[in-house]
Order: structure tokens, then sequence, then C-alpha cells
């Protein structure tokens, strides 16, 4: 019988401090919470959040260099707007990012591995390359080249999206999965640190450039200068702990049943690898959840968001629409709710660690929805100031919490072997969900005749179908809870050491 977090589970071999023990089974219970929100608040203490958050910084800092500076750069060099939204093309790397990430699971950068270990090392060869990137693009100008500005912007894309890869396997693997409250927090953490970097660090450029004697040069060469904080902390962060062991298992028994056919050692050992890499992954992922599950999973992550997705794509039509101005729409929906997302993201973690990952994931999807409503409401009353800013606050919180509660479960059911690869696919099987479906929802507000409160009270419904599936996969979960893995012995037996 296999059991939800190992290969094989081992009724027989069970670890009685686990098994026997009410306290520890609880601590292993992805459904169970902290026991009250005041112990779910003071694990913040744990020193592995601080730089989950730190490197939170450094994933949401880049969009800052080649997105919202980069845009002001262009206009000011007087680009066309249809050269500027062409020059976004570079942010497909992001897309497109789980297709390396096999590799970045198995291979380990020379030298840096043995001294940093697994993940860090990928992180600092990433952040230098971010760093020579963004010295680039303070010395391509767009009116002179606008292909080195457009290559330098590359690297940092492809850079910047390795890294994303990267920072989320060590969130995981940081994170036992016997402390399933700090997955949560972990979750949170990295969210407030991605918008600290994008809306923070991001407001630096805009203040720079707006004061006498500074040019974009000088000001680019600052923002690469921040990278050397952003470097040190990878330095100072403990080693991830990647179950690298398993790599050579798994190559022992695909060597094995290659064995069985008549071809060279050599062709044998690099078959072998490749499986690893690229098959095992998946392999791993239907064999420890069971297939299905494992497909119930799937279409849970596609389906998730989609709501929220579609109102998001409206939102601003909805709003110039509805009669709001650009500084209304700027103050609140972007100022106030980039804010208001960083500091609920981290109260949104004590909630979901109190009610546990999967009853977390169901209230959040729930709050999701039933904020959608608040947007009806303004369809119905018309462009008032005082009900705009309400109701992003209202979905300021509930997009925290959907989003908290999210990362954690999808880390949650990610291995600590292919952990990238598998994070990787889970992740952008839910951005495919938001960004392909969500396309059509001008189309809707259109086959609607234009009426906005229906549209949102369709976009609150949509979140039914996936909720419906997250309590089938939780029954599925508890009962495969009942025999504790490999994994979860060796975390727990890892962390007492």
């Amino acid at each position: 019988m296999y059991g939800v977090w190992g290969r094989r589970s081992f009724s027989s071999r069970k670890d009685p401090a686990i098994t026997t023990d009410p306290t520890r089974r609880r601590e292993h219970d992805p459904d169970a919470g902290a026991r009250s929100f005041w112990e779910s608040a003071r694990e913040y203490m744990d020193r592995r959040l601080l730089f989950v958050f730190l490197f939170g910084v450094a994933s949401g800092y880049p969009w800052v260099l080649i997105s919202s500076a980069m845009t002001l750069r262009l206009a000011q060099a007087d680009l066309s707007r249809s050269a500027i939204g062409v020059f976004g093309i570079v942010t497909a790397a992001y897309a497109i990012n789980f297709l390396w990430a096999p590799f970045v699971d198995r291979l380990l950068i020379p030298g840096l591995g043995r001294l940093l270990g697994p993940r860090r090392d990928w992180m600092l060869v990433m952040q230098t390359l971010l760093a020579l990137g963004t010295v680039g693009l303070a010395f391509a100008d767009p009116r002179m080249s606008l292909t080195l500005l457009s290559v330098c912007a590359l690297v940092v894309a492809f850079s910047s999206a390795t890294q994303d890869v990267v920072i989320d396997a060590y969130r995981i693997e940081i994170i036992p999965r016997h402390e399933p409250a700090k997955i949560s927090h972990a979750a949170a953490m990295a969210t407030a640190g991605w918008w600290t970097g994008f809306g923070l660090l991001g407001s630096i450029p805009f203040f720079l450039i707006d004061r006498e004697g500074w040019d974009w040069q000088r000001v680019y060469l600052v923002l690469a200068g921040l990278w050397i904080p952003l470097m040190l902390a990878v330095l100072l962060a403990p080693r991830s702990r990647q179950r690298r062991e398993k790599f050579a298992e798994a190559e022992a028994r695909y060597e094995a049943a290659l064995g069985q056919i008549e071809n060279p050692s050599a062709w044998k050992r690099m078959t072998a690898w490749f499986a690893v890499t690229l098959v095992e992954p998946l392999r791993e992922f239907l064999v420890r959840v069971g297939p299905k599950l494992a497909w119930s999973v799937l279409v849970f992550v596609f389906l998730f968001k989609i709501g929220e997705a579609f109102l998001g794509r409206m939102s601003v039509v909805f709003y110039e629409e509805i009669g709001y101005t650009p500084t209304q729409i700027a103050t609140y929906s972007k100022l106030i709710g980039g804010a208001a997302t960083v500091g609920f993201s981290v109260l949104a973690s004590v909630v979901n660690a109190r009610f546990g990952l999967i009853r977390g994931l169901l209230l959040g999807g729930l709050a999701m929805a039933a904020s959608n409503l608040m947007y009806t409401w303004i369809a119905w009353t018309g462009p008032v100031e005082w009900l705009y800013g309400v109701t992003v606050i209202v979905d300021s919180f509930t997009s925290a919490f959907s989003t908290v509660a999210f990362v954690a479960f999808i880390s949650y059911l990610t291995s600590h072997t292919f952990t990238a690869t598998q994070y990787a696919l889970l992740a952008s099987l839910g951005n495919f969900g938001r960004t392909t479906m969500s396309g059509f929802s001008g189309f809707m507000v259109d086959a609607l005749g234009g009426n906005w409160g229906l549209f949102f009270i369709i976009t609150a419904l949509m979140v039914t179908p996936s909720l419906l599936l997250l309590i089938y996969v939780r029954r599925q979960l508890r009962i495969k809870q009942r025999d504790w893995d490999d994994d979860a012995a060796a975390d727990a037996a890892e962390t007492a050491a």
C-alpha cells in the first residue's frame, strides 16, 4: 500500500514516536491547525521564515527592472505603445520555467554545490547574473541600441524565472512536512516578500528619476547595487534539505530495467539519468499520491483561481466604466491594495495555520468568492468612493488568504527530492488555468449585455466546482494519512537531530 508522502507506506515499520503520540500525529496532519492563534503567531519567531521573506523580496524585485521601471524608461525614450508592449514578451520566461526546472533539481553548480549545498548554489549564480544584467540595463540606451537592452532584459528575465524555481524549492525543503502550520507561514512570508520587492523596492526608481541630476543609467546602477544584500542573505541562510539520495535509488531502478535490453553501459547510464531527471518527478507524484487523487489535485489546481482571474482581468475596465478616476484607481487598487496584501498575507497565514491547510483552503476559497460580491454592490450603487476603499481592503484580505492557503497546499503535496520540478508544474498549471480561461472574461461581459453585477455573481460561483473537488481531496488525504511514510519519519528525525 502506498502512503501519501512516501513511495511505500511502512505499517510494519512505523515510527512509534509519530504513530502512538497524539501530539506528534497532530503535527503531521495537514488538516490539523495550531492549538491557538497565539501559538500560530508565535511561530513567526523561526529564523527560517526571515530568509523565506528575503528570498521573496529577491523574487519580486526583478519585475521592477524589466516591467514597471522599464515601461516608464521606454515611454520617456519616446518608444511607441506597441513597441513597449512587444518588449514585455521577455516575461514569458516565467511561464515556461518548468521546462528547465528538472535540471535545476538534478544538477549542482560545480564548486558552489559542495560549499553551499543545493538551492543556495543556484540562487547565488542567478543573483550574480541578475546583478550583471541590471548593470547591462544601465548602460544600454533604448534610443541607441534597443537590441542590447532587449538582450540584457532577457538575461534578467531568464535568471529571475530560474531563481523563482530555486526559491520555491528552497522554501518547501527548509520547512519539513511535519510542521504544516509553518508551511502556511512560509507561504505568507514568500507572498509578503514578493510584494515588498515589487512594491517597496519598486518605488525607488520612480522617486530617483524624479530628482534633478538623475538619469536612468544612475538609477539602474543603484538598482544593481541592491542585489548585494540579497546575495549576502543567500550566504547566511541555512542549508536546504533536498533528499538527493533518492536520485541514486531511482537511477538504480531504471538501470536495472534497462539491463534487460542489449545496450552499451554508457548509453544505459545516460538514459537512466535523463529518465530520472525528466520522467521520475511525474511518476513519483502519481505513485506517492495515487493516480485518482493526483488527477483530482491537478484539476483542482487548474480550477481554483479562475473566478478571481476573470474578475482581475476585467477590474480596471469595470472601474473606468463605472466612473472611477485614474487617480482613484491608482490610490486604492494599486497603493492601498498592494500594501494591504503584504500585511494581510501574514494575518492570513495565522488564520490558515489555526484551521489547518485543507480547511484553511476551503475557507479561503469561500472568502475569495464572497468578496467578488462586493463588486456587485459597486455595480448596483455606482462609484461611491468609500465603498471602493472597503471593497479593496476586503478583496486584499481574501486574495491574500486564498493565495497563502493555495501556495501552502501545493507546497505540502510536493516531493522534497523533485521539489523544483513538481512545484513548478503545479504552479504553472494554476497559472495556465487563470491566463487561458480568463481570456474569455470580456466575451462574458459582452454576452451579459454589460451587466457587471451579474458578471461578478457568476465569478463568485466559479469557485464552486473546485471547492467540491477539494472536499473529496480532503477525504482522500485523511484516508492516506493513516499510514506514515519514510519521508515524514526522516524529516522528524532530521529536525530532532
